[in-house]
Formats: structure tokens, C-alpha cells, sequence
């Protein structure tokens, strides 16, 4: 007796979630590949913001180390922490310098969090890529967020 085949397709991969302001909601994952899914379900023009962005990051930053965390890209320097990430919002994309203060000229967006500063991308914006390049030189350069794993340590020491 033969025995019969499926002729079904695999099933397609379903979207992924949009939250709040467009956020694409990814599963937390190290490496390229979750921060391409990020990218490629980022809605209509900030999708191109996204892979500009990671394009421009990749070239000033040989060997950059990707993530995603919190439903957002996170790039960073092995050992050294995480320097910079994105996240969308209705009508731009938010990114972050997480020790952007240090940064010179430091971004133009400010923080509750004294060390980080922003960089608003709307639509209809042309990036300055010079600057932007520069702000992501720098920022690779100096020690980034760690994740709060230096502050978890330094509360354990201090007990």
C-alpha cells in the first residue's frame, strides 16, 4: 500500500505584531537575523529608515554585535555593552544613543535618563549621514549600557 503525501505549502510565517506606534513586537534573540525580521516588519517608510540605519551601522562598525531587546534592534561592541538602538513610533523612529551625552556634538533629543540622548527620524527627513555616522563612531567607542548588569553587580557589592 502507497502511502500518500501532503500536497499542502508549508504554512506561510505569520506577521509579526504591530504594537503601539507601529513597533514591530520580536521575540528577544541575539544576532542578525532577529534584527532583519525587525527591520523588514517596521511599517511603510520606516522600514527604509531601518535598513538605512542598520546599513550605515554595519559599514562604521565592523563586527558589530546585533539583538533585539524589548521589541527593538540593539547594537553594540562585544565587551563593552550595547551603544545604540531604534524603536518606531507613529509618525517616527526614535533612536537612541545610550551614552549619547558623551557624544560631541551630543544628538539633539533630550532624556530622562542624564546619559542618553535621541535622534527623531520622521518621514519626510533627509538624514544627515556624515553626522550620523560620526555620532555611531563615537558612540562604539566609549563603554555603552551593559543591560543594568553593572548596576545588579555593584548592588550585590555593596550589601
Amino acid at each position: 500500500m502507497a502511502t500518500s503525501r501532503s500536497t499542502k505549502a508549508p504554512a506561510a510565517k505569520a506577521k509579526p505584531t504591530l504594537l503601539a506606534g507601529g513597533n514591530p513586537q520580536i521575540a528577544k534573540a541575539d544576532g542578525d537575523a532577529p534584527v532583519r525580521a525587525y527591520i523588514a516588519a517596521m511599517p511603510g517608510w520606516k522600514s527604509g529608515v531601518g535598513r538605512h540605519l542598520d546599513a550605515l551601522i554595519v559599514r562604521t562598525v565592523p563586527g558589530v554585535r546585533k539583538a533585539v531587546k524589548w521589541n527593538s534592534p540593539f547594537y553594540g561592541v562585544e565587551g563593552q555593552g550595547w551603544f545604540l538602538s531604534f524603536h518606531c513610533f507613529t509618525k517616527y523612529v526614535k533612536v537612541a544613543f545610550f551614552r549619547g551625552a558623551s557624544l560631541r556634538p551630543v544628538p539633539p533629543g533630550e532624556s530622562k535618563h542624564g546619559e542618553v540622548r535621541y535622534l527623531d527620524i520622521r518621514e519626510d527627513d533627509t538624514l544627515d549621514e556624515k553626522q550620523m555616522a560620526r555620532w555611531i563612531r563615537q558612540a562604539a567607542a566609549i563603554p555603552g549600557w551593559d543591560g543594568g548588569r553593572g548596576a545588579k553587580a555593584e548592588s550585590r557589592r555593596s550589601r
